[in-house]
């Protein structure tokens, strides 16, 4: 149903757009989606087995704490893909800090068995980000890729 038209249909004869499904706060109705790249400090190739599997479950669980969606993610074995849905009062740079900061102490106690809280790194300074908007499925779907655009680059096709 269109907000503001109690018959549900468009005003002055305008098509009803039903293409989005909107989120909602109390004053805001919106959709901010996100693709982000993250890579781990000086690009080091860290991201197998043990490591591969619970980054994914780190990152899903600081998003869910900070109420981001993580709609999508692929882990290579030296950067992260994730398309993220981020609440417009959130900033984009306080989310990528946040998941970020909270995820590199979370990496040093749970994987590498360090006590200490500061002075620890994982992740190199800064990030990559795009809008999504319409394209969404295509975005999502080059996530989903990854693993096979990366293994195919070395591919020479000299015929």
């Amino acid at each position: 149903m269109r907000v503001g038209s109690p018959s549900g249909k468009a005003p002055w004869g305008r098509k009803e757009n039903q293409m989005h499904d909107w989120q909602s706060l109390s004053h805001v109705r919106w959709e901010c989606k996100y693709h982000v790249v993250v890579i781990p400090k000086y690009r080091q190739k860290v991201f197998y087995g043990k490591m591969r599997r619970r980054i994914g479950a780190i990152l899903r669980d600081l998003c869910r704490q900070r109420g981001v969606e993580l709609l999508e993610g692929q882990c290579m074995p030296d950067h992260v893909h994730m398309c993220l849905s981020i609440p417009p009062k959130f900033s984009v740079s306080h989310t990528i800090g946040f998941l970020k900061g909270k995820s590199a102490v979370r990496v040093h106690r749970e994987l590498m068995g360090h006590r200490r809280m500061t002075g620890l790194h994982f992740w190199a300074t800064g990030y990559w980000v795009s809008t999504v908007g319409l394209d969404e499925k295509k975005v999502r779907q080059y996530i989903r890729d990854q693993e096979q655009l990366e293994s195919s680059q070395g591919d020479l096709d000299l015929k």
